[in-house]
């Protein structure tokens, strides 16, 4: 059967590999969610399954669970009451037992079975598409549109990378060779075979604002190379992946496989057991999202497992000229207001010259580029219509009280506003908060301020912004960064301050595109070269660690 479900999803394999070398657009999954795209019932249909999960227990059967656990609260302020299997440290060994017990016939289905069923299982995701985009809409606050996209197909897509590496990296060796070596009289023979071997069992911690997109590479990076996988969500996310973990094992029990190959996680609020988990001898792999702190914690405490993590990050725009003022300001709006700047690739800084900029409008001064990006913002969300489905629903109030302190930072060029959303009206609405600060005021700039809240750096020239911008990346890290300069010269700079401090690097984005926005198959995610992240999405090294190539030989006549 594993063979035929290659076959099946064959096509969309080899459009993987070719963009992964390409590196041009592709997207496998269409990213809208049009009723011409998709029937026109399946916004209805999938609605309707997220709702029929509401106020239920979900059924999964996940050996050393301990009752069950209700941890979910709808940023939007719909009642969810969805109760999940919990699981607590003392149940941790019938869990992790249980993970193993199918890795040995995982490992014989070989590379191209394992292919089969984790694309079989990212098409019946793609199936349950708007289901788990109702669900990342009411776990993570992001506005439908988005969570379809950034939770549903690009999601899809970006897994569908990782997968597309590993069946690469893991194609790197022959399965056999035959190795012979000149000697008197008849040479000596041997057959040797090479054996695609998991490193054991992965653990994905996920994140509250984007609990697929940034899990599910991880998950199936590891789950095709071998591995058995437990998924433990933020206790605030969990029905996206809870929904994951079950068409999971769907597909490898009908394929023949142990479901528990893959095992759900979760836990109450402040039970903490993301480190007895991350730190048993069982767990190898471990792909974390989220927090400095914890991603450090993991990283110098975690010493059995290879680690994934990324982290926090001081995301900057260097603005120095600009032949297009208007869309400047416009581009940095939308950057600024979508998903209400609750992403971690979302511009933080913006490092403007005290003696302002040269634009197609004439000289701006640094209050004039400061007030244009500020109006552009409130033309962009001054509709409260609109607005809601730019800047969704804010995730947690530690995002709230960030904002409610921020202008006590420096000089307020934009106030934050709340708006009602006309749909759900218990839903916290934010619009961003810009606050102008001195180059003096690292101690504010230099640390992530996560949420709508940005800050207008004022720097003596261009040189002191690059330099900025080179410090705080290599010491704090960033996923991000951007540059507005109409002079080579600088852009050049800019470019080396970049790769010095190892970050990706937009450059005068004016139209369509902006700079908190990646492509899957183009856009690497992160850089590993910076502390914000020690891996990228996606590329050989983030998946090769994930497997061992393990070798057996013997003599022939």
């Amino acid at each position: 059967m594993t063979t035929d479900l290659l076959s099946t999803h064959r096509e969309r394999l080899d459009g993987a590999l070719a963009a992964i070398h390409s590196r041009g657009y592709h997207a496998a999954f269409p990213e809208s969610p049009s009723p011409r795209v998709y029937g026109e019932t399946a916004a209805a249909d999938g609605k309707a399954a997220f709702e029929a999960h509401l106020g239920t227990t979900y059924a999964l059967d996940i050996p050393g669970a301990r009752g069950t656990v209700v941890s979910e609260q709808s940023p939007f302020g719909i009642p969810m009451d969805v109760s999940y299997p919990r699981v607590v440290e003392e149940g941790l060994d019938d869990l992790l037992t249980a993970a193993q017990q199918g890795l040995a016939d995982w490992r014989r289905a070989g590379i191209d079975g394992r292919t089969g069923v984790v694309l079989e299982i990212l098409d019946r995701l793609h199936k349950r598409v708007f289901e788990l985009a109702n669900a990342v809409q009411h776990t993570s606050g992001q506005a439908f549109v988005m969570a379809f996209q950034a939770g549903g197909a690009h999601a899809l897509d970006r897994a569908l990378e990782a997968v597309a590496y590993a069946y690469e990296e893991m194609n790197r060796y022959p399965a056999t060779a035959t190795w012979e070596k000149p000697a008197k009289g008849d040479p000596i023979r041997m057959e040797k075979t090479f054996t695609v071997t998991g490193r054991g069992v992965a653990l994905v911690i996920g994140c509250n604002t984007f609990p697929t997109w940034n899990s599910w590479p991880g998950l199936f990076a590891s789950l095709v190379t071998g591995n058995a996988v437990v998924v433990k969500p933020h206790p605030l996310a969990v029905l996206p992946l809870a929904i994951t973990v079950d068409v999971c094992r769907e597909v490898l029990a009908e394929a023949g496989f142990d479901p528990n190959l893959v095992t759900l996680a979760t836990e109450r609020a402040g039970d903490g057991l993301a480190k007895p988990l991350a730190q048993r001898p069982e767990v190898k792999l471990i792909d974390f999202t989220g927090g400095s702190e914890f991603g450090e914690w993991l990283e110098q405490n975690a010493t059995q497992a290879t680690v994934f993590t990324e982290k926090a990050g001081v995301n900057a725009v260097i603005i120095d000229s600009t032949d297009s003022f208007k869309a400047l300001s416009n581009n940095l709006a939308f950057t600024l207001s979508l998903y209400s700047g609750q992403m971690c690739t979302t511009t933080q800084n913006l490092f403007i010259p005290a003696g302002g900029i040269e634009t197609d409008e004439g000289h701006k001064s640094f209050d004039e580029v400061g007030a244009a990006i500020a109006c552009a913002i409130s033309k962009l969300l001054g509709d409260d219509a609109r607005a809601v489905e730019i800047l969704g629903g804010i995730v947690n109030q530690a995002v709230i009280s960030r904002l409610e302190l921020a202008p006590e930072y420096g000089d307020v060029v934009l106030e934050s506003r709340a708006i009602e959303h006309p749909a759900f009206p218990d839903a916290v609405v934010r619009t961003p908060l810009l606050v102008a600060i001195d180059a003096e005021d690292a101690d504010v700039y230099g640390r992530e301020c996560f949420g709508p809240v940005s800050f207008l750096v004022k720097t003596a020239d261009t040189a002191q912004s690059i330099e900025l911008f080179r410090k705080t990346v290599t010491e704090d890290g960033a996923m991000t960064a951007g540059i507005y300069s109409t002079d080579t010269k600088i852009l050049d700079e800019a470019r080396d301050a970049a790769l010095d401090a190892g970050v990706a690097l937009s450059e005068n984005l004016t139209g369509a595109v902006f700079v908190n926005q990646s492509a899957a198959f183009s856009d690497f995610h992160g850089t590993g070269a910076n502390p914000a992240a020690n891996a990228t999405y996606t590329d050989g090294a983030y998946v090769a660690s994930r497997f061992r190539v393990i070798q057996s030989r013997r003599h022939v006549g």
